[in-house]
């Protein structure tokens, strides 16, 4: 599916483990092209991966279920990633993929840093800097929160990636993952560089740019992500979310009401929910992807998705604030769902990612998937925002934002209290496979006391579950917290097979480095036997 011919790439995209040609040493990243102070912007474009998580994080999460033989997987791929398996397939949305993506739009960052660095007068080109910078820390966390376990207070030990700031230059080089630790530091590093650098009025079509508020998402879920023993990380995802978010933060989310009455056939919805003119969306990566066909209204992917068992927990769930309906008046969601009309329907969908097709030859009928991904939105910002509420006891602000979210993306009228959010998650027994439930049991690394913490945390990693269905942000929550991950076998019988499970300190929740990475000598995750 993935055409080979990028897997040889040139000297500056430092793909990590990947063999060089002699031939490509003196090439430019765009293969010809010299690099000067006029088209570094346009390299920056580059800089932005061109792979995106999504089928790995919602294959790996609780998202997804299995069904029967009779029905068939999209491919071998999602086989692997289902089962929690080290794949050794490269085709687009595989791990080979992200790693190559990645690590060649980090080479893309560094030539236009190289390019600034030798300048007579580099302040001239700090905006287009601070867009590097930002990039290539954007890069090296979506390998790190990937290939690496969750940050805790054992990543001094754990191991990190090779966090590349520097141009290579020789044909097989060799690389040291460092600690997990370092990799993080490295990207604050460059995420605190490079902000206060980018200048939004260079951007001809900002949505698909780091503007100063994408960067600032980007850093509220990197501080999120990056816990602290004294939680001092949770002040910057306040602080950074809030310079996004401003005074009045319901003037900025998504219509949800509005997404809601377009119709649910085709492109329609998902079209408007990856809208560059929606002030929602603060970045959008267009990538090779044929993630759009396994959560698009086709009989693909069936073996593995995301089915009514499991919806019940997400776009179909109950919540403190009401109950979803079939019957559109009685929903307390805005938008409704789509589901197949098997006899076992496996697939029930919030209609936000479709699958394009990029033509590469119309006579043989050859080309790329991809999908648009609105990889940080107002949204999901706000719920950071209120999560690291919760995590400072500041339980009013907590509740002024998950309100917010409740106005905008349900119809309930009363507003969620510490009282009624209590209320609703005491009533709950803790999630088990085959008796589920939306409270699942917390393992993290970090301490959430019971009681209306505990409870707030239920409520927003629900809230956050059903938003960013079928975009992968549910896995960063599962790494985060500690939560176990379930497989199982949605029988014809109705019944419901535990085959496997994934518990907080499993090593199977850092995805294995590819294998030719491997062979290359690079120091894959360990395994347990």
């Amino acid at each position: 599916m993935k055409s080979k011919k990028f897997l040889m790439i040139s000297l500056a995209s430092a793909s990590i483990g990947l063999v060089s040609c002699s031939d490509f040493l003196d090439e430019m990243p765009d293969s010809r092209t010299e690099l000067t102070e006029d088209n570094a912007e346009y390299l920056l474009v580059a800089a932005y991966p061109e792979t995106v998580p999504c089928e790995i994080y919602e294959l790996y999460s609780d998202n997804s279920d299995a069904y029967p033989n009779r029905f068939a997987s999209f491919n071998r791929l999602q086989d692997d990633l289902y089962k929690w398996e080290d794949t050794s397939q490269g085709e687009q949305d595989s791990p080979a993929d992200l790693w190559e993506s990645c690590y060649k739009s980090i080479a893309s960052a560094n030539q236009v840093l190289n390019v600034i660095a030798g300048l007579e007068d580099p302040s001239s080109m700090d905006a287009q800097k601070g867009e590097a910078l930002v990039c290539r820390a954007y890069n090296h966390f979506l390998l790190a929160t990937t290939f690496c376990m969750p940050y805790t207070s054992a990543a001094s030990t754990e191991l990190g990636i090779p966090y590349m700031k520097e141009l290579e230059t020789s044909v097989s080089p060799s690389y040291e993952r460092g600690t997990l630790e370092e990799t993080y530091k490295n990207i604050e590093k460059d995420l605190l560089e490079g902000i206060p650098l980018i200048d939004d009025s260079k951007y001809a079509v900002p949505k698909y740019r780091f503007t100063k508020n994408a960067a600032y998402a980007f850093a509220a879920r990197f501080y999120l992500n990056y816990v602290q023993a004294d939680l001092s990380n949770y002040d910057k995802v306040i602080e950074y979310a809030t310079m996004a978010l401003g005074t009045n933060p319901s003037s900025n989310l998504r219509d949800w009401e509005y997404l809601g009455t377009l119709s649910m056939n085709g492109e329609v919805q998902p079209n408007e929910y990856v809208n560059a003119d929606n002030t929602a969306n603060l970045l959008l990566i267009s990538a090779k992807s044929y993630w759009g066909y396994t959560v698009s209204p086709y009989s693909t992917g069936e073996r593995y998705s995301h089915g009514p068992v499991v919806s019940y927990e997400t776009n179909r769930s109950t919540g403190p604030w009401g109950s979803y309906s079939a019957n559109e008046d009685d929903n307390v969601y805005y938008t409704g769902i789509w589901s197949n009309s098997s006899a076992l329907p496996t697939k029930v969908l919030s209609m936000k990612i479709w699958p394009y097709m990029q033509v590469i030859d119309a006579v043989a009928g050859t080309g790329y998937g991809y999908i648009v991904n609105a990889a940080f939105t107002m949204d999901d910002l706000l719920l950071n925002r209120a999560e690291a509420y919760i995590m400072k006891k500041d339980y009013v602000n907590a509740l002024a934002d998950l309100n917010y979210w409740q106005g905008a993306y349900t119809k309930a009228a009363a507003p969620l209290t510490e009282t009624s959010v209590n209320d609703f998650y005491n009533a709950l027994a803790y999630y088990t496979p085959t008796v589920p439930t939306v409270k699942k049991e917390l393992h993290p690394d970090f301490a959430v006391e019971a009681g209306t913490q505990e409870n707030l945390i239920h409520c927003v990693l629900q809230a956050r579950r059903i938003m960013t269905l079928h975009e992968g942000l549910r896995w960063l929550d599962i790494k985060r917290f500690g939560i176990t991950v379930y497989r199982r076998l949605m029988r014809d019988d109705g019944g419901i097979e535990v085959t496997d499970q994934m518990d907080a300190s499993d090593p199977r929740r850092a995805v294995q480095i590819p294998s030719d990475v491997i062979s290359a000598g690079m120091q894959p995750n360990p395994r347990n036997n």
